[in-house]
């Protein structure tokens, strides 16, 4: 991905805007998943991992195409700090990123590798970690208004992870960084290889997750009440790609976004009082024709 730090990609300018009532409600999850913060599609298998976040448990959740808690693994020798996100790479390894950070004054962010081969499993330890930090953050934490350093959603491409910063501060713009990080065991400081606007309200822009197309040519940003898609990047230069804003028209505390095919996107919210803690479907068509 090309370094463009003081370039800034403005939506109302590169998007194009398409609203749609079609999010398909699946199906509910169990009551004792109330916040399920990432979910991924396992590999050669019609079960999906879900994962929860900060005072939760230290374990991934498999379910069936019903919604039913088919098996849990337990990820031993690790906390759940604050579980944000779960991805995979193309071999079908799953990743957790433990990168939580709401008050930006975290000093043990980190991310786990689980090995395909160990979904089968009740009991296992990752077979790598990746401990990080951002070069730029300099106080734990920032001033109310630089709370910058919040990750939420993150992806695997090739042989790095980049993540997508969920801004926190006070005088909320809608600015959000990538950073990459290599996908190796060990220390390792993030490389902050882009930043964007979202868009300036909270509600509707601060990002809370983030996957990649099984081809690899589309990426999926969700807030609160949208998807934000960039395709036909070059190589890793994501921002680089044609930006489509989709308003789903529906409001909830959704917290993970996975794609089942090219086309297809599961999400999935918390549930706040009586709303949400449900699994929905999305279906992307011709955004390239927009």
């Amino acid at each position: 991905m090309k370094k463009y730090f003081n370039v800034i990609v403005i939506f109302s300018v590169l998007a194009c805007q398409q609203k749609s009532s079609k999010l398909e409600d699946l199906y509910d999850f169990p009551k004792s998943l109330k916040e399920v913060s990432g979910i991924i599609s396992i590999q050669d298998s019609d079960l999906l991992a879900c994962v929860e976040d900060s005072g939760n448990k230290n374990e991934i959740y498999l379910l069936n195409p019903k919604g039913k808690v088919e098996r849990t693994i337990e990820i031993k020798g690790v906390d759940n700090n604050d579980w944000e996100d779960i991805t995979k790479d193309t071999d079908g390894n799953l990743y957790i990123g433990d990168f939580g950070n709401n008050d930006n004054d975290r000093k043990d962010l980190a991310i786990y590798k689980v090995e395909k081969v160990d979904l089968l499993n009740s009991k296992v330890e990752p077979s790598s970690i990746i401990k990080f930090s951002y070069p730029e953050q300099k106080d734990f934490p920032p001033k109310k208004k630089e709370l910058l350093y919040d990750v939420e959603g993150f992806l695997s491409f090739k042989d790095n992870f980049y993540l997508f910063t969920k801004n926190r501060s006070s005088n909320f713009d809608g600015t959000a960084y990538v950073y990459k990080v290599s996908n190796h065991s060990g220390n390792q400081k993030a490389e902050k290889v882009g930043e964007f606007i979202t868009g300036s309200n909270y509600r509707n822009y601060a990002i809370t997750s983030v996957a990649i197309s099984p081809n690899q040519q589309k990426i999926a940003i969700l807030t609160h009440s949208k998807i934000i898609v960039f395709e036909n990047f070059k190589g890793d230069d994501f921002l680089s790609g044609k930006r489509t804003e989709i308003d789903l028209q529906h409001s909830s505390q959704k917290e993970s976004i996975c794609f089942i095919d090219n086309e297809t996107v599961y999400i999935a919210d918390e549930k706040v009082k009586h709303v949400g803690g449900k699994l929905y479907q999305f279906k992307m068509q011709n955004l390239s024709q927009n």
